[in-house]
C-alpha cells in the first residue's frame, strides 16, 4: 500500500489551491512552486475538474481554483479516487482474479483486506481543511519556492 504519483499530485494541487483561496491560479503556477512536471499537472488538474472538485475558467483572470470547500473534500476520497489501484500488493487480490495456489483457502487475504482499510480509515478522517491549518507557513513555502525557481530559470 502506497500513495501514487497521481494521488501525490492531485493531494498538492488542492493544498495549494485550498490556500490560495478564491484567487484563481494555474497549473504552471501549481508546477512552479512545487518544482513538478506541467504536463502531469495538466493530467491530474483534468481528472480533479472531471471530479467537481475544480473549476476552470479562461481568460485573462481565468485559472483553476477549488470548486468544493476544502471542509467537504475528504481525503480519503482522493486517495480512493486518484490511486487508480490502492489495494495491497498480494497475488490473491489481484483484479485478473489470478493469484497464488492457496487464494482459495488463505487467510493472508482477510489480514490484507483489514490493513488496507486501516489504512484508508487513517485518510477518512481527514478533509482537505485539515491539511492546511497552517495556511500561512503553506503560502510562504509555496511563494518561497516559485521565486526560487524563477531565479534559476527552471519550471518557469
Amino acid at each position: 500500500m502506497r500513495l501514487t504519483l497521481h494521488v501525490d499530485y492531485a493531494l498538492r494541487m488542492l493544498i495549494y489551491l485550498a490556500v490560495r483561496g478564491t484567487r484563481p491560479s494555474t497549473v504552471n503556477d501549481v508546477a512552479r512552486s512545487y518544482g513538478i512536471s506541467r504536463n502531469h499537472l495538466l493530467k491530474v488538474a483534468l481528472r480533479l475538474k472531471e471530479a467537481g472538485l475544480i473549476a476552470t475558467s479562461r481568460g485573462r483572470s481565468g485559472g483553476i481554483r477549488l470548486a468544493v470547500a476544502p471542509e467537504r473534500i475528504n481525503v480519503g476520497r482522493i486517495v480512493r479516487q486518484f490511486g487508480d489501484n490502492v489495494a495491497p500488493v498480494v497475488e490473491c487480490m489481484r483484479p485478473d482474479g489470478r493469484g497464488c495456489i492457496l487464494s482459495p483457502s488463505c487467510r493472508l487475504k482477510a489480514v490484507a483486506r483489514e490493513a488496507l482499510g486501516a489504512y484508508l480509515a487513517v485518510f477518512d478522517k481527514y478533509t482537505l481543511a485539515d491539511l492546511v491549518t497552517n495556511r500561512a507557513e503553506v503560502i510562504y513555502l509555496l511563494d518561497g519556492a516559485a521565486k526560487s525557481c524563477d531565479s534559476r530559470g527552471e519550471a518557469a
